[in-house]
């Protein structure tokens, strides 16, 4: 086969697609043909009978007493924050690198999100600048378990303590992840996680929150039921003002089958990662992310590596995410960046006007953000996503990606004469417009 670079007209390295995402099978139709014949469908009563039996073995399986499911993954991070008694003021602290929805959920509840940078090896939410960012007005910090790491909670739970604050695991990306040999989510004061689309398990839409505090539940329970203190959830103390967040009997009903799988799969992934990890890493200029030894499992939702433009003669990452998809294999670079320079995060004190003080009229471009240069470094120069469908296929989907990575530094001299200006040119990937969506 000729080695000419499929950007120049080569022949590709891969044109066979990878796994088809969501996977399923009998499992699924039965559960859903079994909630459709009983004409159960919705979410009243709260919680219904399939919501109820998924919450409890999805909170069981990440070692968690108590699990509460919810419309989708943003909403369930706004309901842990509500129930933890987060008021209009109050400062969450944050990472930058992350979906939208991370830092919506302080503003959607009157508080302040407050943007602590990430650590280099990880491109999870940085410790050091988590303690740094602490205020007298600090209540909560928000750790997000990024693509196929997770956050450091042995320190996280140490600076929480230390200073009295609610911790939040957004576990969107971590469904099945251990740290220290317990389940992600059941380490802070509560683990949101999503079933949107693209999430390692799916019912389209949907989310849960985990908790292993009784009075936490029944404040979650009620949060999502409009308010109602219903026999199962009416012990706390006070009213709430509620919202309609229930999720679906026929959700619940795919949720059973795949939470079924996610054990197998989990299991798939980690051992196919493991194997590119130690594929990549003989390739200079690339550099999977840094694995902390206290992960036990991780779940991979997508496969994140570093790369470096010295190992390509100084090829911009974006064009090199270009080559990548010329030779068939979908890269993402901005599949994140960081979240106050999102079109999407257009947060404005007319009408929140508790981000003012801090913010002055709007997040966006305000002078009180901070730098946060390795988020910058991530999402513009350096980091690489590799989707999940290509964990769960064979050894020879990721012999591809390899290949493809070698053909372009092999032959980097034919792309580099090309360039103009010193700017990216090739076409951009749109690896998620082929098929994945980072939505909560």
């Amino acid at each position: 086969m000729s080695n000419k670079l499929a950007y120049l007209g080569g022949p590709k390295v891969r044109s066979k697609p990878f796994a088809p995402w969501p996977p399923f099978d009998a499992g699924e139709e039965r559960q859903l043909i079994k909630a459709l014949r009983s004409r159960n469908w919705g979410g009243y009563p709260s919680p219904n009978k399939l919501a109820s039996s998924f919450a409890r073995k999805f909170a069981a399986a990440h070692n968690a007493k108590y699990g509460v499911c919810a419309a989708n993954g943003s909403v369930t991070l706004e309901l842990a924050l509500k129930a933890a008694g987060i008021k209009a003021g109050d400062e969450v602290i944050t990472t930058p690198y992350t979906w939208v929805a991370t830092a919506a959920a302080p503003v959607m509840v009157n508080a302040v999100p407050v943007f602590a940078d990430i650590d280099p090896d990880t491109y999870c939410i940085d410790p050091l600048k988590v303690e740094q960012a602490i205020s007298s007005r600090t209540r909560a910090i928000i750790c997000v378990h990024l693509g196929s790491t997770i956050s450091d909670l042995s320190s996280l739970k140490k600076i929480s303590r230390k200073h009295g604050l609610i911790l939040v695991e957004d576990c969107a990306h971590a469904h099945g992840a251990k740290w220290m040999n317990r389940g992600v989510g059941s380490h802070g004061d509560f683990g949101s996680f999503s079933f949107q689309s693209s999430k390692l398990m799916t019912s389209g839409e949907g989310g849960i929150v985990i908790t292993n505090k009784k009075d936490y539940e029944m404040r979650l329970q009620s949060l999502v039921n409009c308010g109602r203190k219903d026999p199962g959830y009416d012990r706390f103390r006070g009213e709430i003002f509620g919202y309609n967040y229930r999720i679906t009997e026929l959700q619940a009903a795919v949720l059973l089958a795949q939470l079924s799988k996610l054990n197998g799969f989990t299991k798939k992934r980690e051992k196919n990662a493991l194997y590119l990890t130690g594929e990549l890493s003989k390739i200079d200029g690339i550099t999977p992310l840094k694995r902390d030894k206290r992960i036990t499992r991780s779940a991979h939702y997508q496969y994140v590596f570093k790369y470096d433009p010295r190992g390509f003669k100084g090829l911009h990452r974006d064009d090199f995410i270009a080559a990548m998809a010329a030779e068939g294999i979908e890269l993402d670079g901005d599949f994140y960046e960081p979240v106050f320079k999102s079109p999407l995060f257009n947060v404005t004190a007319d009408e929140w006007p508790m981000i003012r003080e801090r913010y002055g009229e709007a997040i966006k471009n305000s002078p009180a953000l901070p730098e946060c240069p390795v988020s910058n470094k991530a999402a513009y120069h350096e980091a690489c996503w590799l989707h999940y469908p290509a964990l769960m296929g064979t050894r020879k989907d990721l012999d591809d990606v390899v290949a493809a990575i070698v053909k372009i530094q092999d032959n980097i001299d034919d792309i580099l004469p090309r360039k103009r200006d010193g700017k990216p040119h090739l076409r951009k990937s749109g690896g998620l417009r082929a098929g994945l969506s980072k939505r909560r």
